[in-house]
């Protein structure tokens, strides 16, 4: 066999799915943010879904470069403007399954309000929000996930502000399935991606993941290595967790599993319900959704 045979036997699983002229990518060293999208592409191989009725979505930030390197129809777009996007997209073409993969600055932060709103519609997408606890990518800023007491650049004596609990805000907003994992539980993130892909409603998912540059450099946490050994010691699966109870504490026991898993109409399904009872006959049923 040839160097060249050899080479080609040796590919990347994932590369298939990959914009591999866009590689290498800008990932720093020990970034969480690679393995979320390794655990993303084994969960589209074992689903089986039609990629051509698959579109991932993405903004601004270090995750929000995602959308760039998948090869799927894909759309990189404005600061916060991810889910907005999405919810467009899957208005417009129902058959599509829809993913927003940003991070937690992008999500919410910046686009909280969208957030809020989506979930309580209950659109049919799937949410996976990368959370590093900073806004990474713009210097290291204080984030909505920030936990309390961290140093970052804005707030170098210690985070005072009260931050997210990502799982409660979209519950209490009307998520109908809600998991959280670290980016070391890589089967478990592609489980729940593989769950959400099934749903019909919208599904959040909140993967943690260490930015070694900025937030655990500030921090004194060490490198990529010591924050997943951090992870493999303080993740603590609870399924079915009362979501009032995850905040996550500056170095504290991170609460991970899946929380809700429900049957909800969906935006769509309102929509034609009501819409058919009010017209009758003169109401065209709109779209069909992917299930």
């Amino acid at each position: 066999m040839t160097t060249a045979e050899k080479t080609e036997e040796i590919r990347n699983p994932i590369e298939e799915f990959m914009r591999m002229d866009r590689i290498p990518h800008i990932w720093c060293s020990g970034c969480g943010i690679g393995t979320v999208v390794t655990s993303f592409v084994e969960a589209v191989k074992k689903s089986n879904i039609d990629l051509d009725k698959l579109a991932i979505v993405s903004g601004i930030g270090c995750t929000g470069r995602v959308a760039g390197y998948i090869k799927l129809d894909s759309f990189h777009t404005t600061h916060g403007r991810a889910i907005p996007f999405a919810t467009g997209l899957k208005l417009a073409n129902p058959e599509l399954k829809v993913v927003v993969f940003s991070g937690d600055g992008d999500i919410s932060g910046i686009g909280g309000n969208h957030l809020i709103h989506a979930a309580r519609r209950n659109i049919d997408m799937v949410v996976v929000c990368v959370n590093n606890f900073n806004y990474a990518m713009t210097g290291g800023q204080v984030a909505a996930t920030t936990p309390q007491g961290a140093n970052v650049s804005t707030a170098p004596y210690g985070n005072f502000e009260y931050s997210f609990n990502l799982p409660y805000l979209t519950e209490a907003a009307g998520a109908t399935y809600i998991a959280r994992w670290t980016s070391l539980h890589m089967r478990r993130v592609t489980k729940s991606i593989l769950e959400a892909f099934q749903k019909k409603g919208f599904s959040f998912i909140e993967v943690i993941a260490p930015c070694v540059t900025l937030y655990a450099r500030r921090n004194r946490l060490g490198q990529g290595l010591d924050l997943l050994k951090y992870y493999y010691d303080k993740s603590d699966i609870q399924h079915d967790a009362d979501t009032r109870d995850l905040d996550i504490g500056f170095q504290e026991k991170i609460v991970v599993g899946k929380f809700v898993d429900k049957e909800k109409q969906t935006f769509l399904e309102r929509m034609n319900e009501h819409l058919s009872d009010k017209l009758g006959d003169k109401y065209q049923y709109y779209g069909k959704e992917t299930k």
